[in-house]
């Protein structure tokens, strides 16, 4: 590789408002002390981490392009022209793992198709963790992002993944908005089988961590309050 082509890394963050070096290795520390470059979502709060990381770095030398809904396909090339110029670059997720439920597969993508070294840290992944804890199926497991929010629509889905699970001995993941997480309890717990287990993760790698596994009829009798609270939810019907 052209040894004067800089690097993409992708650079993840804690999960919620922890020590960020309390989760994240060193080696994220390291990176972000030597990049001025970054690709993220939120300027506010990508500054406030790079600052909880290395506090003396002036935030005038940085340059923060935007990656969220409102950024245009065709600005994200542009992204990665300082990477041509022998630059490093950095990808910072809002909480986790960039690319994984989250943007930056797109830059990285593009990365490839340049000829732009991809190298990325070790970090906190909810998805992993979640299924890591659950005692579900980590051999076989699909990620499912948010389910319909029609509430018929959202119950018809749930029984689909029930049967997938079934049919594949394939656990499956989902999540949903945190102020509607009360809400999808409910519809499992109304849509799913007595037996189908349930693994509710909450607030992974914070304080306040809850990670339980279930039946549906077990949960019916002991639910939790998630309002609010990040959450993963896993079922998986034997």
């Amino acid at each position: 590789m052209d040894k004067t082509i800089g690097k993409l890394y992708l650079i993840p963050t804690t999960l919620g408002d922890n020590a960020p070096l309390e989760v994240l290795p060193i080696s994220v520390k390291k990176v972000i002390e030597q990049i001025d470059i970054f690709i993220v979502e939120n300027e506010k709060t990508a500054r406030r981490f790079i600052k909880s990381i290395h506090p003396s770095k002036k935030q005038s030398t940085l340059t923060l392009f935007p990656l969220n809904k409102f950024t245009e396909i065709t600005e994200l090339p542009t992204y990665l022209d300082p990477c041509l110029e022998g630059k490093n670059v950095g990808i910072l997720s809002e909480a986790g793992c960039p690319g994984v439920a989250d943007p930056g597969a797109d830059v990285v993508k593009i990365a490839h198709s340049k000829n732009i070294q991809v190298v990325p840290l070790v970090g906190p992944s909810s998805i992993l963790l979640a299924i890591m804890s659950s005692g579900m199926n980590g051999q076989s497991f699909t990620f499912n992002g948010y389910l319909p929010i029609d509430k018929g629509e959202r119950k018809q889905e749930l029984k689909n993944l029930e049967r997938l699970s079934f049919e594949k001995n394939q656990s499956q993941l989902f999540i949903e908005t945190p102020y509607r997480n009360n809400k999808m309890l409910e519809d499992i717990c109304q849509a799913l089988g007595n037996n189908t287990q349930v693994c509710v993760a909450c607030d992974i790698t914070l304080p306040t961590e809850f990670i339980k596994t279930k039946s549906v009829q077990e949960w019916k009798k002991n639910m939790v309050e998630l309002h609010k609270r990040p959450t993963i939810f896993i079922i998986h019907k034997n």
